[in-house]
């Protein structure tokens, strides 16, 4: 028989442990002394408090190892845990790799750093409509075109401001600089007439998007899609939609100062990643 302190030293399981593994039923003294209440523990538990503390190096709680040692539900506990650690592992791949990513663009640009963040797109109801353009240069004109037209169908109509949502969808799927098929885009607080080519309709939730900022003109842009596109590879996404650009400052309240614009790249994401 082992007094508490020695099985303490054989277990690597501390003093104050063994005696809430005492106080919760988990692993009792063989027997303690009625007149010292000294406590003692035989050579027979040194197996369960070993397998007890290879289950907390597991993760398991104390409830999930009494009913390992209980015999009860063994596998699928086993199994369950299993599935809880390799996504831990997962998510932490991934932070590490966006730390990497970080890194990296800290060294190569200090003034503009192309962070990625994964982040939810809400569901909105916009104004939309879906043209081809020459150049990104057409914005200029054709983007104005189209909220006068609105305007003038839909004097009453409000753009959502809460928060204000103005973006392009590219329906080629990935970056050109000419021929561009695109669908402009503004969030509204209700539906209304439909005029010259421009519908209403619900566009739905993405659950999570890569997004980078990009500050400067347009035509710098594809330094931020590359940046995006880097890190889903890199991170083993899969692009799952069309890319978007939200439009947050340009040159309805900045102007002509195109260092000031600032633009969000949205790219979804499809759901799990793929095997390798």
């Amino acid at each position: 028989m082992y007094r508490i302190g020695l099985f303490s030293k054989f277990t690597r399981i501390t003093v104050k442990a063994l005696r809430w593994y005492e106080e919760t039923g988990l692993l009792a003294p063989e027997w303690t002394d009625p007149v010292s209440g000294y406590r003692y523990y035989s050579s027979s538990q040194l197996p369960d408090a070993h397998r007890i503390v290879s289950l907390r190096q597991c993760g398991f709680t104390l409830e999930e190892i009494r009913l390992i040692l209980a015999g009860r539900d063994t596998e699928r506990l086993l199994e369950r845990k299993k599935a809880e650690l390799e996504k831990e592992a997962r998510d932490a791949s991934a932070r590490l790799l966006s730390i990497h990513h970080y890194l990296e663009s800290l060294c190569a640009d200090p003034v503009m750093a192309y962070t990625v963040a994964v982040k939810e797109l809400p569901a909105v109801l916009v104004y939309s409509k879906r043209i081809t353009v020459s150049s990104y240069d057409d914005y200029f004109t054709v983007i104005p075109e189209i909220g006068a037209a609105v305007t003038r169908a839909n004097p009453q109509l409000a753009c959502a401001e809460d928060p204000p949502y103005c973006f392009i969808m590219y329906h080629d799927g990935e970056f050109r600089e000419r021929d561009i098929d695109v669908e402009f885009c503004e969030a509204v607080t209700a539906r209304g007439v439909e005029t010259d080519g421009i519908v209403f309709k619900n566009i739905a939730r993405v659950p999570e998007a890569a997004c980078v900022l990009h500050k400067g003109p347009y035509s710098s842009l594809a330094l931020a899609y590359s940046a995006v596109f880097k890190w889903i590879e890199d991170n083993h996404r899969i692009p799952g939609g069309c890319p978007r650009e939200s439009y947050i400052d340009g040159i309805w309240n900045r102007g002509t100062a195109e260092d000031e614009w600032l633009t969000e790249v949205q790219v979804p994401l499809a759901a799990g990643r793929p095997a390798g």
